[in-house]
């Protein structure tokens, strides 16, 4: 995968500030990864709301990239400080390693959950969706086929999304139209895996969404009504706020 080493160090500091009355959780994550043989891996800087994603960094461009364009024109994010926070956190991490005496983080297999976005009518475009949950460090593949063969055309994948616990879950996307004889893959693949994982679906065997398949198709609309009204008022001065705290940071 990516040729990497099997085993990483991660560092993930998590900041998280509530909106209105504890009900909405605005976070700010950021990680950063490294093996022995490479001093600068793979490193990771978003903010989500209530466990939505609002937008995550582009650390090679140094662009801020929205979860929904609309989102773009009710607030902002100065990334100017982004490479900094990141820096800081690959020498904490170095530091950590050392006094681990070079521990690597254990890994955890994915969970992992296939459905439909919509319930499924035969002919009608709709969305599958593949969730890989519970799984660290965030490093997984994530592959669709159809009827056996792969396919890339129209596929869209998540940043990883932290959770509570410190492990990780990240969504891919597929648009298709179900027709009755096609049976598609979703293949994972992780290193807390021995093989890779593959889920199935086809539709005749299409199921109420899971708990947490609801919540986040839910959360696509965070875009519109009062929710944008809290992001594009809050989100500005609660991330220049946990930015500069970040920055303030020094290794202990």
């Amino acid at each position: 995968m990516g040729g990497l080493a099997g085993y990483l160090w991660l560092l993930l500091p998590l900041l998280r500030g509530h909106l209105v009355a504890a009900e909405q959780v605005l976070s700010q994550v950021a990680f950063v990864q490294r093996s022995l043989a490479a001093e600068k891996g793979p490193a990771e800087f978003m903010f989500d709301l209530d466990g939505d994603e609002l937008f995550h960094m582009d650390l090679q461009r140094q662009e801020t990239v929205w979860r929904l364009p609309r989102f773009r024109q009710i607030a902002g994010f100065q990334a100017e400080g982004v490479p900094g926070n990141v820096a800081v956190l690959r020498s904490n991490l170095a530091i950590l390693m050392r006094r681990s005496n070079y521990t690597p983080a254990q890994n955890v297999p994915p969970k992992v959950t296939l459905y439909p976005e919509r319930p499924v009518e035969v002919g009608e475009p709709n969305m599958l969706v593949c969730l890989a949950d519970e799984f660290s460090p965030p490093v997984v593949k994530l592959t669709w086929l159809k009827n056996g063969q792969e396919v890339e055309a129209g596929m869209e994948e998540t940043d990883f999304y932290p959770r509570t616990d410190n492990a990780f879950r990240k969504f891919s996307y597929l648009p298709f139209v179900p027709e009755a004889e096609d049976i598609y893959y979703c293949r994972v693949e992780h290193w807390g895996l021995a093989q890779p994982l593959t889920k199935e679906w086809n539709a005749n065997m299409a199921e109420p969404l899971p708990e947490t398949g609801e919540n986040v198709v839910c959360g696509l609309g965070l875009a519109g009504g009062i929710m944008g009204i809290i992001v594009g008022t809050v989100l500005i001065v609660k991330s220049r706020q946990m930015g500069e705290a970040n920055l303030r940071r020094r290794p202990m």
